[in-house]
Protein backbone atom coordinates (compact mmCIF):
# COMPACT_ATOMS: atom_id res chain seq x y z
CA UNK A 1 0.00 0.00 0.00
CA UNK A 2 2.80 2.48 0.78
CA UNK A 3 5.89 3.08 2.29
CA UNK A 4 7.37 6.23 3.24
CA UNK A 5 11.07 7.05 4.30
CA UNK A 6 12.58 9.60 6.75
CA UNK A 7 14.97 10.08 9.09
CA UNK A 8 12.61 9.15 12.16
CA UNK A 9 10.58 6.29 10.43
CA UNK A 10 10.21 4.10 7.40
CA UNK A 11 7.04 2.15 6.84
CA UNK A 12 5.10 -0.09 4.95
CA UNK A 13 1.78 -1.72 5.05
CA UNK A 14 -0.66 -4.36 3.57
CA UNK A 15 -4.77 -4.89 3.43
CA UNK A 16 -7.22 -7.53 2.34
CA UNK A 17 -10.65 -6.49 1.90
CA UNK A 18 -13.15 -8.80 3.05
CA UNK A 19 -14.92 -10.62 -0.30
CA UNK A 20 -17.78 -9.22 -1.57
CA UNK A 21 -17.60 -5.81 0.21
CA UNK A 22 -16.28 -2.69 -2.30
CA UNK A 23 -14.43 -1.18 0.96
CA UNK A 24 -12.45 -2.06 4.04
CA UNK A 25 -13.54 -0.88 7.16
CA UNK A 26 -9.43 -1.09 8.13
CA UNK A 27 -7.50 2.21 7.61
CA UNK A 28 -4.21 3.49 8.61
CA UNK A 29 -2.61 6.44 9.52
CA UNK A 30 0.87 7.66 9.15
CA UNK A 31 1.95 11.44 10.06
CA UNK A 32 5.41 12.91 10.77
CA UNK A 33 5.63 15.68 12.03
CA UNK A 34 8.68 17.64 13.35
CA UNK A 35 10.48 16.10 16.37
CA UNK A 36 8.16 12.75 15.95
CA UNK A 37 5.67 10.71 13.84
CA UNK A 38 2.35 8.87 14.65
CA UNK A 39 1.23 5.73 13.36
CA UNK A 40 -1.87 4.24 13.68
CA UNK A 41 -4.43 1.76 12.38
CA UNK A 42 -8.52 2.10 13.24
CA UNK A 43 -10.80 -0.84 12.72
CA UNK A 44 -13.92 0.24 12.13
CA UNK A 45 -16.43 -2.42 13.68
CA UNK A 46 -18.41 -4.66 11.05
CA UNK A 47 -17.53 -4.59 7.29
CA UNK A 48 -17.49 -2.65 4.17
CA UNK A 49 -19.26 0.85 4.09
CA UNK A 50 -20.69 1.23 7.02
CA UNK A 51 -17.10 -0.32 8.63
CA UNK A 52 -15.45 2.22 6.20
CA UNK A 53 -17.21 5.87 7.56
CA UNK A 54 -16.23 5.53 10.99
CA UNK A 55 -12.53 4.49 10.38
CA UNK A 56 -12.33 7.21 7.67
CA UNK A 57 -13.41 9.70 10.71
CA UNK A 58 -11.07 8.76 12.97
CA UNK A 59 -8.43 9.12 10.11
CA UNK A 60 -9.05 12.14 9.44
CA UNK A 61 -8.92 13.80 13.38
CA UNK A 62 -5.95 11.60 13.68
CA UNK A 63 -4.08 13.33 10.67
CA UNK A 64 -5.46 16.85 12.05
CA UNK A 65 -4.16 16.58 15.14
CA UNK A 66 -1.41 13.82 15.22
CA UNK A 67 1.21 16.36 17.51
CA UNK A 68 -1.14 15.58 20.52
CA UNK A 69 -0.78 13.29 23.24
CA UNK A 70 -2.25 9.76 21.87
CA UNK A 71 -4.66 9.63 24.98
CA UNK A 72 -5.71 13.18 23.36
CA UNK A 73 -6.32 11.76 19.98
CA UNK A 74 -8.24 8.84 21.24
CA UNK A 75 -10.72 11.11 23.07
CA UNK A 76 -11.24 13.51 19.92
CA UNK A 77 -11.58 10.24 17.71
CA UNK A 78 -14.48 9.39 20.53
CA UNK A 79 -16.29 12.64 20.56
CA UNK A 80 -16.29 12.70 16.49
CA UNK A 81 -17.55 8.61 16.37
CA UNK A 82 -20.48 9.24 18.15
CA UNK A 83 -23.65 7.87 16.97
CA UNK A 84 -21.84 5.81 14.15
CA UNK A 85 -20.72 2.07 14.70
CA UNK A 86 -17.68 3.07 16.23
CA UNK A 87 -13.84 1.62 15.89
CA UNK A 88 -11.21 -0.24 17.58
CA UNK A 89 -8.00 1.28 17.26
CA UNK A 90 -4.26 1.67 18.27
CA UNK A 91 -1.74 4.46 18.09
CA UNK A 92 1.67 4.97 18.58
CA UNK A 93 3.45 8.13 18.93
CA UNK A 94 7.62 8.26 18.39
CA UNK A 95 9.17 11.15 19.27
CA UNK A 96 12.99 11.80 18.52
CA UNK A 97 14.13 14.30 21.48
CA UNK A 98 14.54 11.24 23.73
CA UNK A 99 13.70 8.44 21.70
CA UNK A 100 10.45 7.20 23.13
CA UNK A 101 7.57 5.49 21.44
CA UNK A 102 4.16 6.08 23.55
CA UNK A 103 1.32 3.90 22.60
CA UNK A 104 -2.33 2.99 24.05
CA UNK A 105 -4.80 0.78 22.04
CA UNK A 106 -8.81 0.46 22.21
CA UNK A 107 -10.34 -2.95 21.24
CA UNK A 108 -8.07 -5.17 19.70
CA UNK A 109 -5.70 -4.08 16.82
CA UNK A 110 -2.52 -5.98 18.05
CA UNK A 111 0.68 -4.03 18.84
CA UNK A 112 4.50 -5.42 19.55
CA UNK A 113 7.34 -3.90 19.18
CA UNK A 114 10.52 -6.10 17.98
CA UNK A 115 13.87 -5.31 19.52
CA UNK A 116 16.39 -4.87 17.10
CA UNK A 117 19.17 -5.65 19.63
CA UNK A 118 19.23 -9.29 19.77
CA UNK A 119 20.68 -8.48 23.50
CA UNK A 120 17.41 -6.44 24.11
CA UNK A 121 15.15 -7.75 27.37
CA UNK A 122 12.75 -8.28 26.44
CA UNK A 123 12.88 -8.43 22.72
CA UNK A 124 9.27 -8.39 22.28
CA UNK A 125 6.87 -5.95 24.13
CA UNK A 126 3.49 -5.88 23.56
CA UNK A 127 0.90 -3.37 23.41
CA UNK A 128 -1.66 -3.46 26.47
CA UNK A 129 -4.94 -3.32 25.04
CA UNK A 130 -8.04 -2.04 26.67
CA UNK A 131 -11.21 -3.45 26.38
CA UNK A 132 -14.04 -0.51 24.39
CA UNK A 133 -15.28 0.45 21.38
CA UNK A 134 -14.41 4.37 20.56
CA UNK A 135 -17.78 6.05 19.72
CA UNK A 136 -19.65 4.07 22.63
CA UNK A 137 -17.53 3.51 25.85
CA UNK A 138 -14.31 4.23 26.61
CA UNK A 139 -11.96 2.54 28.80
CA UNK A 140 -9.72 4.88 30.79
CA UNK A 141 -6.68 5.71 28.84
CA UNK A 142 -3.41 5.20 30.03
CA UNK A 143 -0.74 5.39 27.79
CA UNK A 144 2.59 3.69 28.22
CA UNK A 145 6.18 5.30 27.32
CA UNK A 146 8.89 3.23 26.17
CA UNK A 147 12.37 3.80 25.14
CA UNK A 148 13.35 3.07 21.28
CA UNK A 149 16.62 2.62 19.39
CA UNK A 150 17.72 2.72 15.97
CA UNK A 151 16.17 -0.24 13.80
CA UNK A 152 13.38 -1.37 16.67
CA UNK A 153 9.90 -2.25 14.58
CA UNK A 154 6.21 -1.78 15.73
CA UNK A 155 3.89 -3.79 13.94
CA UNK A 156 -0.01 -2.75 14.42
CA UNK A 157 -2.38 -5.45 12.90
CA UNK A 158 -6.20 -5.20 12.78
CA UNK A 159 -8.10 -8.54 14.52
CA UNK A 160 -8.11 -9.77 10.85
CA UNK A 161 -4.85 -11.06 11.25
CA UNK A 162 -3.53 -13.98 13.64
CA UNK A 163 -1.82 -12.89 17.06
CA UNK A 164 0.97 -15.53 16.32
CA UNK A 165 2.26 -13.38 13.01
CA UNK A 166 5.44 -12.64 14.62
CA UNK A 167 6.80 -15.42 15.30
CA UNK A 168 8.92 -16.00 12.23
CA UNK A 169 9.28 -12.31 11.01
CA UNK A 170 12.89 -11.45 10.15
CA UNK A 171 13.91 -8.03 10.84
CA UNK A 172 16.13 -7.66 8.30
CA UNK A 173 13.47 -6.74 5.03
CA UNK A 174 11.97 -3.98 4.74
CA UNK A 175 9.02 -2.83 6.77
CA UNK A 176 6.84 -3.12 3.26
CA UNK A 177 8.32 -6.64 2.76
CA UNK A 178 7.06 -7.77 6.26
CA UNK A 179 3.97 -6.43 6.22
CA UNK A 180 3.17 -8.13 3.01
CA UNK A 181 4.13 -11.37 4.23
CA UNK A 182 2.54 -11.05 7.54
CA UNK A 183 -0.62 -10.22 5.56
CA UNK A 184 -0.02 -13.55 3.30
CA UNK A 185 0.89 -15.79 5.69
CA UNK A 186 -1.88 -15.21 8.57
CA UNK A 187 -4.27 -12.71 7.56
CA UNK A 188 -7.50 -15.70 7.05
CA UNK A 189 -9.65 -14.09 4.60
CA UNK A 190 -12.74 -14.09 7.12
CA UNK A 191 -12.29 -10.25 7.74
CA UNK A 192 -10.84 -7.23 6.82
CA UNK A 193 -7.43 -6.60 7.47
CA UNK A 194 -4.59 -4.41 7.71
CA UNK A 195 -0.83 -4.30 9.32
CA UNK A 196 1.27 -1.97 9.44
CA UNK A 197 5.13 -1.95 10.11
CA UNK A 198 7.39 0.84 11.00
CA UNK A 199 10.74 0.96 12.10
CA UNK A 200 12.37 3.59 14.03
CA UNK A 201 15.24 4.99 12.26
CA UNK A 202 17.15 7.06 14.77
Amino acid sequence: MGKVETSLIEWGAAALTLPGQSRSGDRQAVMHFPGGALVAVVDGLGHGELAAVPAETAIEVLERYAREPVAALIQRCHERLRGTRGAVMSLASFREADSTMTWLGVGNVVGVLLRADPNGVPRQEYLSLRGGVVGDQLPRLDASVIPVTRGDTLILASDGVRGDSVKSLRLGESPQRVADRILAEFAPRTDDALVLVARYGK
